[in-house]
């Protein structure tokens, strides 16, 4: 009997694949009854999924919750469900979410960012009043921003480790629903913790850069492009629990020792890229490759 309702419930699960933006997820009923999930990402780079099982018969789901996976481009598996001894097979109820960020990410607040700017250049540091444009006619409740102001044409250098996720020229072309915000002139990445950065004001080389492309702390990835020569930093990422944006307030290095602070606006900063930090999230293969 359990063989009967198996071949049943294997044809209905192929056939009704649940599609969340660029994921689809799978689930499959093998021999033994258990019911094995797996996630196909078509986008280029990362995502995070978010299972929510509403009623489990005969099975207990043993990950920890919430269950929130980073899949990457391309195939993933993610858990089996196994059938309880003597039981038939699972039954459950189960709704997806997909997001771009990390929405349980654990931030270490006093990770040192390197100022996205030449280094030993004498660089100023400016209240960022608004970011309007940043997410279409909204603004975040709360939000910040760190400022910073060069000159036009200024090569703007990674703060962090991250995964190109979005580059955007003068104008926007894509569909609005694979935007990552509406800001233009700008490069978002995907931080090793599972958070966001955006550069705003800044033009890229598409020689140089493309989406799904690693990049490293203090790599060039582009130049200032503000009349103003005004760069815009926001470091953020989803919450599961708001469903709202959470804003992350940096520290950057101030020195050649690493040592970090909050910027201030009083007194121009000297850039400093020490390969201390910049090797930080790096293998020993890239350090040998990047670091000279």
């Amino acid at each position: 009997m359990i063989h009967k309702i198996l071949l049943l419930l294997k044809l209905i699960l192929i056939t009704s694949v649940t599609i969340a933006q660029y994921v689809e997820v799978q689930a499959n009923y093998n021999s033994l009854g258990d019911c094995v999930f797996s996630a196909t990402n078509n986008a280029k780079v990362p995502m995070y999924l978010h299972i929510n099982f509403a009623d489990l018969e005969n099975t207990t789901f043993n990950e920890t919750l919430p269950y929130v996976k980073k899949v990457a481009p391309g195939f993933n598996s993610l858990f089996t469900l196994q059938r309880d001894i003597d039981a038939e097979i699972p039954r459950f109820n189960y709704d997806i979410e997909t997001f771009r960020s990390n929405p349980t990410a654990d931030i270490d607040l006093d990770f040192p960012y390197l100022i996205p700017l030449k280094e030993g250049k004498s660089v100023s540091v400016f209240d960022v009043k608004n970011i309007d444009g940043f997410w279409g006619n909204d603004t975040p409740d709360s939000w910040f921003a760190s400022g910073f102001k060069a000159g036009r044409g200024d090569a703007v250098f990674a703060s962090r480790n991250g995964i190109v996720t979005e580059l955007v020229g003068e104008t926007r072309t894509e569909e609005s629903r694979f935007w990552y915000h509406t800001f233009t002139n700008s490069i978002t990445l995907l931080q090793p913790d599972g958070t966001l950065i955006c550069y705003h004001g800044v033009k890229y080389n598409p020689e140089q850069l493309v989406v799904g492309q690693k990049v490293f702390a203090g790599q060039k990835i582009g130049e200032l492009s503000n009349k103003n020569g005004e760069l815009i930093v926001l470091i953020y990422h989803d919450s599961l629990f708001t469903q709202k944006l959470s804003f992350i307030i940096p520290q950057f290095v101030v020195n050649n020792n690493g040592d970090t602070e909050i910027l201030n606006v009083v007194s121009p900063y000297t850039v400093f890229h020490p390969q201390a930090i910049r090797g930080l999230e790096m293998t020993k293969h890239e350090k040998r490759k990047y670091l000279k």
